[in-house]
């Protein structure tokens, strides 16, 4: 009868398992609860940005009328022989527009990359 070698195991000689660098990718993938609450974070994240730039929209267009009821000289004003509140309301809200839309692009984008960059990081 032959006896193997025998082994002695000590709870210190035991290695933890090495960490898989796609953990939480996998988390995402499969919806666990870490990967909810990441995709939150991205999700609360982005509405927190489109409120912000919508308030400013709102202020930046929505005051003009209210502008124009507290001080009456400047609806009765003329640049260029052409009424101040056309120039303001039909000509200057569209590059106001254009800029708050880059600047939300812009924003929204940096937040993809920062969930992008929480997803790739190694954990430690």
């Amino acid at each position: 009868m032959t006896h193997g070698r025998r082994t002695r195991v000590v709870l210190a000689d035991v290695h933890p398992m090495t960490h898989d660098p796609d953990r939480t990718r996998v988390e995402l993938a499969e919806q666990t609860q870490v990967g909810q609450a990441l995709v939150r974070g991205l999700v609360r994240a982005q509405l927190a940005l489109a409120l912000r730039l919508s308030l400013v929209v709102a202020i930046g267009l929505g005051g003009l009328p209210l502008l124009f009821a507290v001080a009456p000289e400047i609806s009765t004003a003329r640049l260029a022989g052409i009424d101040l509140p056309w120039l303001l309301l039909g000509v200057a809200a569209f590059p106001f527009l254009v800029v708050v839309g880059w600047a939300y692009v812009r924003l929204a984008e940096r937040n993809e990359q920062d969930f992008v960059a929480v997803v790739r990081r190694p954990e430690r």
